[in-house]
Formats: C-alpha cells, sequence, structure tokens
C-alpha cells in the first residue's frame, strides 16, 4: 500500500491555469471550519476525557487534513448536566480539559499553523450551579437576582401547575419548582436555567464574556441556540395543534412554537456583533439557529447581525437528488440576498452521523462519501464534525449503563440521546481505544468494528475516506473558483445532480440505484471508483474539468443531453 502523504495531490494548478486566490473578502466567507467535541477529540493525559491538551498534540494532523479553523465545543467549568452546555463559569476552563494556559498556547499553536479558533457561545441559559442561579435560588420572588432568570408564578389554587405548557426539548416540561413555589424556566435540562434577556444586565455579562475570549486571540464565536434568547412577550401557551408538529419533528419547530425565533433575539445578536466589529481580524460569529425556512434563517445575518448561520437544510433531507436540490434552493435563494454566504452541515455533535442517516454500512459509506464531495464543491464555508473525515458511523447499540445525554433520563429511557454521535474518535492500534487514550476506560466506549476506521489505518490506503477529504480540501483551498460565489444548475437525468461552479468546473451527484451516464471531461477527483465505461456508479460524486473543445460542443446543451448523447 501507498501512504496518502506519497501520492501526490491533485490541486487547482494540475487541471487548470486558475488565477491566484484572492484575499480581498473575510476568511471565514468561504472556510472549512472543523468541530472538535474536545471529551472526543484525544485525550492528552490519560484520564479517558479529550482535553485541550491532546487537541494541542493533533494539530499538526488538523494542519495536514487541511482544515482553516476549529470550532470547540464547550470546554468552561461545568457540572457536564449536557455535556458542558450547561456552563458554570463561562470564562474558566474546566479542569477535566486543562487550564487557562492550555488554551493559551492551544491558539498560540494553532496560529502558528495558520488554523483560527473560534469556540462555543452559550447565551441562551446557565448551569444551575452558576453563582448567579445560586443568588436567584436564594433570593425571593421579585429580587434582582431573579430577574436576570425566567421566574413565575405557577398556575392553579396553590400556585402548583407550571406557568404555561412548554415543553422541555430533552422531555418533559421546561418548569422546574423552587421551595418558595415560584418557578422558573428551562428549555432544555432542568440544570440548564434560561436567562432573561430583556434584563440589561445579561446583556452586560455576554459583553464581557465575549471581551474576555476576544482579549485571548480567540478568532469567533459559534451561538448557541441563538434562536432562543428572546421567548414571545407573555410567555402564552403554545396552542394543542402546534404541539403535535413539535413531538413530531426532529429539529426544525413550527413557525407559531412561541419559545423560539422571537424578533426581539435580533438586537441581542446586534450587540454580538458591535463587540466582534471592535475587534481586528475579521473576528466573526456562526449562529446555530433552527427556524421556519430560509427566508428566516436569513434575518440573522443581516448585515448587522451575525457572519453567518449554519445552513442545516442537508441534515433535514433523505438521499434524493429532489430533496437535496430543493434544500440547496431553499439556502442559496435566501442568503444571498442579505449579502451572507451559506454554512453547510451534514453533521454535528446533535445530529446523527450522516454516513448512519443515509443507510449504513457500505452504501452510507458511499452515500457520504459523495455527500461530502457535494458539501465541499458548494459556495460558501463548510463545517465539519470530528470522524467524519473518517466516514464514521453513528454507535447506536452503547450499553445502556453509559448513556449521558439528559434525554434518557428526562424521558423515562425511552429516548437515547446523542452519545452515538459522541463517541471519541480512533487513532491508532488494533484495539479499542484505538490510541484515543492510554486509558481503556474512556467515557464512551470506541467498538471494535471501527479498527478499519483509525487514522492511521487511513492514511496507509489511497482510497480511504480520509484520503479523499485530504485531496477535496487540498483542492478547494488552491480553487479560486471553489472559493468563489458563481454557481448555476445544469440539466441532468432523473436522480442526479449537475451544477457548474465558475466557467468550467462541474459537479455531478448519482443519487440513483444504477449507474448513469458520466458527461465528457476530465475528472477531478470522484468519491468512489469509477468503471471507466462512461458511467457515474450509484451513491458517487465526480468533481469534473470540462475541456474547452467539449464547452464548445456543448454550448446551449445541457448535462442531461451530454450525458444520453453516448
Amino acid at each position: 500500500m501507498h501512504r496518502v502523504d506519497d501520492v501526490p495531490m491533485r490541486s487547482a494548478g494540475s487541471t487548470s491555469t486558475e488565477p491566484p486566490l484572492s484575499h480581498s473578502e473575510p476568511w471565514w466567507r468561504s472556510a472549512v471550519f472543523y468541530q472538535v467535541y474536545p471529551k472526543s477529540f484525544a485525550d492528552g493525559n490519560g484520564d479517558g476525557l479529550g482535553d485541550l491538551i491532546g487537541l494541542r498534540d493533533r494539530l499538526d494532523y488538523l494542519q495536514q487534513l487541511g482544515v482553516d479553523a476549529l470550532w470547540l465545543s464547550p470546554f468552561y467549568t461545568s457540572p457536564g448536566a449536557d455535556g458542558g452546555y450547561d456552563v458554570a463559569d463561562p470564562t474558566d476552563v474546566d479542569p477535566i480539559f486543562g487550564t487557562i494556559a492550555d488554551f493559551d498556547a492551544l491558539v498560540a499553536a494553532a496560529h502558528a499553523r495558520g488554523i483560527r479558533v473560534t469556540i462555543d457561545l452559550v447565551p441562551n441559559h446557565f448551569s444551575n450551579q452558576h453563582p448567579w442561579f445560586r443568588e436567584a435560588f436564594a433570593a425571593e420572588p421579585g429580587s434582582r437576582e431573579r430577574a436576570r432568570f425566567i421566574f413565575r408564578d405557577g398556575q392553579g389554587p396553590r400556585g402548583d401547575l407550571p406557568p404555561n405548557n412548554w415543553p422541555s426539548v430533552f422531555g418533559g416540561p421546561a418548569w422546574t419548582r423552587v421551595p418558595d413555589g415560584q418557578w422558573y424556566l428551562h428549555l432544555f435540562a432542568a440544570e440548564q436555567p434560561d436567562l432573561d434577556w430583556s434584563t440589561p444586565e445579561v446583556a452586560a455579562e455576554f459583553e464581557r464574556i465575549l471581551r474576555f475570549w476576544l482579549d485571548r486571540g480567540t478568532d469567533g464565536f459559534r451561538v448557541d441556540v441563538a434562536h432562543g434568547m428572546a421567548k414571545a412577550t407573555g410567555l402564552p401557551d403554545i396552542a394543542a395543534s402546534t404541539l403535535a408538529k413539535i413531538n413530531d419533528a426532529d429539529h426544525m419547530r413550527p413557525s407559531d412554537d412561541p419559545r423560539w425565533d422571537q424578533d426581539e433575539v435580533h438586537e441581542y445578536l446586534r450587540a454580538f456583533r458591535r463587540v466582534l466589529d471592535s475587534y481586528p481580524g475579521d473576528r466573526m460569529a456562526v449562529g446555530e439557529v433552527w427556524a421556519s425556512g430560509g427566508h428566516r434563517l436569513a434575518r440573522y445575518v443581516r448585515p448587522d447581525e451575525l457572519h453567518l448561520a449554519f445552513s442545516f437544510q442537508l441534515v433535514e433531507v433523505a438521499w434524493s437528488a429532489n430533496e437535496f436540490r430543493a434544500a440547496i434552493e431553499d439556502a442559496m435563494q435566501t442568503m444571498p440576498a442579505v449579502g451572507a454566504p451559506c454554512a453547510w452541515v451534514l453533521s454535528n455533535h446533535d445530529i446523527d452521523r450522516h454516513v448512519s442517516r443515509f443507510g449504513g454500512g457500505t452504501v452510507g459509506t458511499a452515500r457520504g462519501r459523495a455527500a461530502a464531495l457535494l458539501q465541499l464543491a458548494l459556495p460558501g464555508a463548510v463545517y465539519l464534525y470530528n470522524g467524519d473525515e473518517l466516514g464514521l458511523p453513528n454507535v447506536d447499540d452503547l450499553p445502556d449503563s453509559v448513556l449521558q445525554d439528559p434525554a434518557w433520563d428526562r424521558t423515562g429511557h425511552t429516548v437515547r440521546g446523542r452519545d452515538g454521535e459522541r463517541v471519541p474518535l480512533p487513532w491508532d492500534g488494533d484495539t479499542p481505544p484505538f490510541g484515543f487514550s492510554s486509558s481503556a476506560a474512556t467515557w464512551l466506549p470506541l467498538p471494535a468494528s471501527w479498527q478499519p476506521l483509525t487514522v492511521a489505518r487511513q492514511l496507509d490506503e489511497v482510497d480511504s475516506t480520509l484520503s479523499l477529504y485530504r485531496r477535496a480540501l487540498d483542492y478547494r483551498a488552491k480553487s479560486s473558483t471553489l472559493h468563489g460565489n458563481d454557481f448555476s444548475w445544469i440539466g441532468s437525468p432523473d436522480d442526479t445532480l449537475a451544477f457548474r461552479r465558475g466557467e468550467d468546473f462541474v459537479v455531478v451527484v448519482n443519487f440513483g440505484g444504477g449507474p448513469a451516464p458520466k458527461p465528457p471531461g476530465q475528472v477531478v477527483l470522484a468519491s468512489g471508483p469509477l468503471d471507466g465505461d462512461g458511467t457515474l456508479p450509484a451513491n458517487t460524486t465526480v468533481w469534473m474539468r470540462e475541456e474547452k473543445a467539449a464547452m464548445d460542443r456543448s454550448a446551449g446543451t445541457s448535462i442531461r443531453d451530454q450525458m444520453t448523447s453516448g
């Protein structure tokens, strides 16, 4: 076998005479971000948990992979009731991950490699162990301390019913009662009390938090639950018809759900933007926004709000040419209207890995590779989740005893939650934990079946998923076409999609169950083996350069005609 390092990377320079990349636009508009879930990336001290030291030790891997920036999920002081999203001190590092000095060293080491560092910001809620909530819990109704959160009197003669019928995302009611009889709101776990952003003290505190990390060299933020910081005035009940939709929904919320996407949230996000704009170096923020349609999502990235918002459309679709096209069009027809690029997502720590969503096994792997080349060829920014580049599937058979997601307990052990997509990464070796830790007792167990998926194993295989990502990222980094905004659909046969970037770069995806004709041109990269018979196999994406003679012959001719003309 040949190591991928020994195989020349395909680059724009080897297949075209593209001009040098322009650096006139901010870096984040077409960057490839790599999400690190710190507990699951690499363990540097042998306690079975990933940490900042382990991440710093693996930066060379990420540099060689070719990513532009990191997004670190929470590493702050936290009791860990929701994977660190219950933050007890948002300006310190939890000891399980290291120290502030470790964070500073990580940022310096990443910057030395040309990799920017962005981190999670969690503004919808604090931990119930945060000093503010401890003060509120001990204070009286109507006090300044309680005004920082959403405390309300209950309903019924004795106030023993919740203030309204809102459910928690993790199951059960969104209200918990305190000993003096009042209730507090938590749209997630009871350990995550929601903040009241109509209280000026909350906004002032988050300006302090933003500046703390920006002063340490952080390049930007991912804003958690950016659509939830404001609630409907008066906290009205959710209509019964809407509750039924909520219960049936996976991620997207109905437009009339009063918990989310209220107009007031945009002023809070403008305050974030003012802070970011006061720093040099194109500091940025991307929002986690689950909105009902691209037109609502686009409101979050108007020129004075967030820079990016995740384009989650590809997360919601089945493996279908029609569904993928509709999802891409929804994003691309709305975001450019406000001057913002799309930020494409296939998987993250809250979403089943796309290899599993698209069928699992051999078929899911082929579709996952095809989806990766599609994602990386679209205009805008791209977010990868750690392990995407290895083709990792979800681990759906974790023992009940190791499950840690709060949904497991809050639903009476009926919803297993998100642990299956958070299993640690396999690095090397033949048995678990595959080099993730020197301890066999990792926080979630790695399956023995991941032996062929380790980084070391895939580096030795030219056709591995890791090698595919490395080639694709190398090409993208050097391609002015893929950093540009040009995009146009091209007619293609049923069960396929085809589009052109720039003058001569063509992407074709075969979603069908059998081979489809392949258009003429020079193959740059394919997600799977090509048969050499002029066809594109099922579940395969190909990147191509149209040769000038073929372009002249096909002027005014659709790819559908070219692919079916023989």
